[in-house]
């Protein structure tokens, strides 16, 4: 059975399949934000729509980061770090890549077991 979550036209935001969340790429609402205010958004997104769908932080799987700057990698991670559960690491990934909005500092994928 697929369930999916916030669905749109185009996409679902997380869609729940053989026993695992996918969730789609999330970028912050306020997007003048300095890197760190758009990860903690990010961040509260990914937390939401892993509840929403019945898991959370600590039951993921992986997480993929992208990153139009490289350069706000450590500031990206302070924030990051200091949300992941430091007993379940997810497997992770941070590329350096062109995002849909200029403006849009980080936007991340994940995915996690129910």
């Amino acid at each position: 059975m697929i369930k999916r979550f916030q669905t749109g036209p185009r996409m679902s935001q997380a869609v729940v399949c053989q026993g695992m969340v996918h969730i789609a790429g999330q970028v912050a609402d306020n997007r003048t934000g300095s890197i760190q205010e758009q990860t903690r958004d990010v961040l509260a997104k990914i937390d939401a729509l892993l509840k929403e769908a019945g898991t959370d932080k600590s039951k993921l799987v992986a997480v993929n980061v992208f990153l139009p700057h490289i350069t706000d990698f450590d500031a990206m991670n302070e924030v990051y770090d200091a949300w992941i559960d430091p007993a379940n690491p997810p497997a992770r990934a941070c590329t350096e890549a062109r995002l849909a909005d200029p403006n849009l500092r980080v936007e991340m994928t994940a995915l996690a077991a129910l």
